[in-house]
């Protein structure tokens, strides 16, 4: 690509659905990688070392369902063309890549889920409240950020205060902040995805696409043991956990998981 993603200019395109869906295109000649971002998370909120409806510049209403958001990420694909993509999806957006995966199986070639949880796994309902104290108040702090993106450690630490200063470092045209009408919308379906339910927690038996699934060792919002979940469930997963780090370690260790993904992504087709 010509530019960093922090020189992308924010683009617009509207969906069948009414919606203008804000987004930054990276270029480049391989099958497009979609990114999914996080709870509470806009444009800005991606580490530029390393991109949902009524989110930061889109329009619209936040939905209160990881099926809706999955149906606008599906309607915004559709209004760019894209007829099959590999997705990458972080924390909340890994529920919505999941869903998109189940709702549409041809639109995904591969798929990344970072820091991810099945629906329906015990223990997911609704965050620990240090947590969501943390990150689910009207006004958070970058301190409170690292404490929960960042192990304790020192060098983890230290590896989150770098994060944010590469996320702040772009000062002009930067996307618009996500609203608290979005982290009730996106806590709701947070808490619905996690209630508790065997039957719901066998969907994602269906997706029989070649997945990796990662996650930090120390992560306090989706714990690790999720992830060996998702890969004993999916046919054809993946994992690898990333060390010292917690809910942002594709931040803290931007090169080993680009590394990775790029390998995945390159592997051959199997038949």
């Amino acid at each position: 690509m010509s530019k960093t993603y922090g020189d992308l200019p924010n683009e617009r395109i509207s969906g069948a659905n009414g919606v203008d869906y804000a987004y930054r295109d990276t270029g480049g000649d391989q099958a497009p990688l979609v990114l999914l971002q996080h709870f509470r998370g806009n444009l800005d909120s991606w580490d530029p070392a390393l991109i949902n409806a009524g989110v930061g510049g889109s329009s619209g209403t936040t939905p209160d369902t990881i099926g809706q958001m999955a149906r606008d990420a599906i309607a915004f694909l559709t209004a760019m063309g894209l007829s099959q993509v590999d997705l990458l999806g972080f924390s909340i957006g890994s529920f919505v890549a999941q869903e998109i995966t189940l709702i549409r199986p041809a639109i995904a070639r591969r798929v990344i889920l970072a820091s991810s949880a099945p629906q329906g796994a015990a223990g997911m309902h609704g965050w620990a409240p240090e947590v969501i104290g943390a990150v689910g108040t009207p006004t958070t702090s970058p301190e409170e950020y690292i404490g929960v993106f960042f192990a304790p450690s020192p060098a983890s630490r230290e590896a989150g205060a770098e994060s944010v200063r590469r996320q702040y470092a772009r000062t002009q045209d930067r996307d618009t902040a996500t609203t608290w009408a979005t982290r009730e919308a996106q806590y709701d379906a947070v808490c619905t995805w996690g209630i508790p339910d065997n039957s719901a927690l066998q969907r994602v038996t269906a997706i029989e696409h070649p997945v990796f699934i990662a996650n930090g060792d120390s992560d306090p919002m989706i714990l690790p043991r999720y992830s060996h979940l998702l890969t004993s469930l999916i046919p054809h997963a993946q994992v690898k956990i990333y060390p010292d780090s917690a809910h942002g370690f594709l931040f803290q260790h931007h090169a080993a998981f680009a590394a990775d993904v790029e390998e995945f992504l390159s592997e051959p087709e199997t038949k």
